[in-house]
């Protein structure tokens, strides 16, 4: 899996936290960047560690699931980027949390980064280095979320649903050019 391929992954993951990100950002009455900051890490950190983890069990099943890994991590990234794309077309109004509590925020990185836990065991059948993978993952969500709590600061609510739907269709485009390459229908 190439870099380009293993950040669009990630831009595609961090699509949640940078919904979530924006509303803290809503909550904020005056910019501060260590509480941004603070969410990037917490957002970052989770979204790298998820993957990991589904790496690491991905590995104890792959020789059972060689012969189908390339549908495995198209089910997969399908499943997860068409619920993205429905909940970008079908977003309910949500609240936002107005803290930046380490409990409360540990529950938002936890809730926004199990799809990512998914994408790791795709990663064991694939065969990708993991840990520049999950690096670049993390980072690439640390660096989104933080710009999440600006623009949710400076502009509002407005790009929530656009930035969910764009994330569904990366990681539904994703899988697709997976099991092409698997069918041999791609070079």
């Amino acid at each position: 899996m190439s870099w380009i391929e293993l950040f669009l992954i990630g831009v595609g993951l961090s699509m949640d936290a940078f919904a979530v990100s924006i509303c803290k950002g809503l909550s904020m009455t005056k910019l501060r960047w260590r509480q941004g900051l603070l969410v990037g890490v917490f957002f970052g950190g989770f979204q790298a560690a998820m993957p990991l983890i589904g790496w690491a069990l991905g590995r104890q099943f792959e020789r059972y699931i060689t012969s189908v890994d390339h549908w495995i991590a198209f089910i997969l990234l399908g499943y997860i980027g068409g619920k993205m794309i429905w909940d970008g077309f079908h977003g309910e109004e949500e609240t936002c949390p107005s803290g930046f509590d380490p409990k409360e925020l540990t529950m938002m990185a936890v809730a926004t980064s199990i799809d990512a836990l998914a994408v790791g065991i795709t990663f064991a059948f694939l065969q990708v280095d993991i840990l520049p993978a999950v690096g670049l993952i993390g980072l690439t969500t640390f660096t989104i979320s933080l710009g999440g709590v600006w623009i949710g600061h400076r502009f509002g609510s407005r790009y929530k649903d656009k930035a969910t739907l764009a994330g569904g269709v990366i990681l539904c485009l994703i899988g697709l050019k997976i099991l092409l390459e698997h069918l041999g229908m791609l070079g």
